[in-house]
């Protein structure tokens, strides 16, 4: 299982969030708490982030190194600011490459996506099922050879449908996964983040098993005008565990959403 990490609000360094916090994602990489799978997230990592004044064309930073071993990331992440940040460390499904096309966070246009979870069996499973319902567009745009970067076509399929409304097109992509899952009671687990820079979602889903743990935090005294969410807390405070098959919407005010998905 990997770690995630989602954060909008008021333009921050990114250290602060990557860095600083005693249970940062860099500490999470090499000491998780919550994981119910493997025991580090060794096998790359991705940090996607949005312009404060330009909320279109974000940028990604990726490496197959472990996030501890990254000389580099530690002088960029003091030098960017931003109020919209996803992060992920990975922990690579076994038999899945170690190469830059399978790190996420992926994105496409002003969208940035992480996936934490697993489709069981998923090259004889859900691959070609979540391949047919795709256009030509969407399906060439795929790299890499991961779930998670299906599930994201997926997504970019759902988006279109539903004029590029974010939480419609998360709430249609799980309901979707878990139509396909059922005749064959194939498990997956789907905790994602989205984001376009102005809003974020996200999603704690599994069919057959425990859903990987996620939380969200909002106006904490650290970070206040922000919400976090995250596989695991990073620091002591007000963190609140997201129901199991839940979705939760975060809007550019803020506002923040959690509602079960009818699946």
């Amino acid at each position: 299982m990997c770690r995630l990490l989602g954060y909008l609000g008021s333009p921050i360094q990114l250290d602060r969030l990557l860095y600083e916090p005693e249970h940062s994602l860099v500490v999470q990489s090499y000491e998780p708490r919550e994981m119910t799978s493997g025991v580090v997230n060794a096998d790359g990592f991705g940090i996607g982030w949005y312009h404060p004044r330009r909320q279109t064309d974000p940028f990604t930073y990726k490496h197959i190194l472990p996030i501890w071993n990254d000389i580099n990331l530690p002088q960029l992440s003091r030098y960017i600011e931003s109020g919209s940040l996803l992060g992920y460390v990975r922990s690579a499904t076994p038999g899945q490459a170690l190469d830059l096309s399978n790190c996420q966070p992926f994105g496409d246009r002003d969208c940035l996506f992480v996936h934490n979870g697993f489709i069981k069996n998923f090259r004889h499973t859900l691959y070609k099922p979540i391949r047919d319902r795709l256009c030509e567009e969407i399906y060439l745009k795929i790299h890499g050879t991961t779930d998670s970067e299906h599930i994201f076509a997926l997504f970019l399929e759902e988006l279109l449908e539903t004029d590029d409304d974010l939480e419609k097109a998360l709430y249609e992509t799980v309901t979707t996964l878990a139509k396909l899952a059922r005749p064959d009671n194939i498990s997956l687990s789907a905790n994602l983040i989205v984001s376009n820079g102005r809003e974020m979602v996200a999603s704690r889903f599994a069919t057959t098993t425990t859903a990987p743990s996620l939380y969200w935090l909002r106006d904490d005294r650290r970070f206040p005008d922000a919400v976090m969410i995250a596989s695991e807390p990073l620091f002591a405070g007000h963190w609140n565990r997201c129901p199991e098959n839940s979705l939760i919407r975060v809007t550019a005010d803020l506002d923040l959403h959690v509602y079960p998905l009818q699946c």
